[in-house]
């Protein structure tokens, strides 16, 4: 892992018609990391998610991408195209594929290259490109569903495709939000082995609630967790499940008006 970040976030806040979305954050990312965000609705875990993509701009802060601190790249400058060019991918929660094209079309129209549908489906396919899109298709466990329509496929499975379609475009880092949202029990310890199976090779961030889902995933990774839009603490999984502020935060029990 680099000693420098690859993503920096410092003193971030953002306020949305009077409401502190996110105030005074400091978040730090390495490569190859897997983090995991936890926190209660509002917390600001979207709106986190919506600055280092470009979608929202703070009010003030830095946010930074790039492990060569001389080469880094100011994100609060750019825009969401720009800031997806440089390699960071967004999944949102609900799976956005095209669902009526084939699997394999639609890891195609998701390869770096022409833009739009036709240029991309009828482009000639190098057998580097053709490789690649079988390993993704190993890696998502669909290679038995090429073949298949994505709007016939069900529900986690199309959650793997979309992250599938992420990772055909090379990012550097990948923003997954609540991947186990409407899963099965099998389904979500199968996204919980993909992106683990990622984690090394990407950098990756994900926001979930489902406790037995970070568990699977944080393992001896580190755990972000948010409140009121700052962070109330970090650390390993059973750190984190047992410390009392994030305890009283979750239950509802802040005492003495503490956070």
């Amino acid at each position: 892992m680099s000693y420098h970040p690859l993503l920096t976030v410092e003193d971030v806040s953002k306020t949305y018609d009077g409401f502190k979305a996110i105030t005074n954050l400091n978040f730090y990312l390495f490569q190859g990391e897997l983090r995991t965000v936890i926190g209660p609705n509002g917390a600001g875990k979207s709106t986190f998610f919506d600055l280092i993509t470009g979608r929202a701009k703070p009010d003030k802060g830095k946010i930074e991408f790039g492990a060569d601190p001389a080469a880094s790249h100011d994100l609060t400058e750019l825009n969401e195209y720009e800031i997806n060019r440089l390699g960071i991918g967004r999944k949102f929660q609900t799976p956005s594929v095209y669902v009526e094209h084939t699997v394999w079309n639609n890891l195609v129209l998701s390869l770096k290259g022409p833009r739009g549908v036709f240029a991309s489906l009828f482009r000639k396919l190098s057998s580097t490109d053709r490789d690649r899109l079988d390993e993704l298709l190993k890696l998502i466990r669909l290679s038995d569903k090429r073949d298949w329509n994505a709007g016939l496929l069900a529900h986690g499975e199309k959650q793997w495709l979309e992250i599938g379609m992420l990772l055909a475009q090379e990012p550097k880092v990948l923003l997954v939000d609540e991947p186990a949202a409407g899963m099965t029990d099998e389904e979500t310890h199968r996204t919980g082995e993909l992106l683990i199976e990622l984690s090394g090779k990407h950098s990756i961030v994900v926001v979930e609630h489902d406790m037995a889902f970070v568990k699977q995933i944080a393992r001896d990774n580190q755990v972000t967790v948010l409140h009121q839009g700052t962070v109330l603490c970090e650390g390993k999984f059973d750190e984190v499940q047992s410390n009392q502020k994030v305890r009283e935060v979750y239950l509802g029990r802040g005492k003495h008006g503490t956070r």
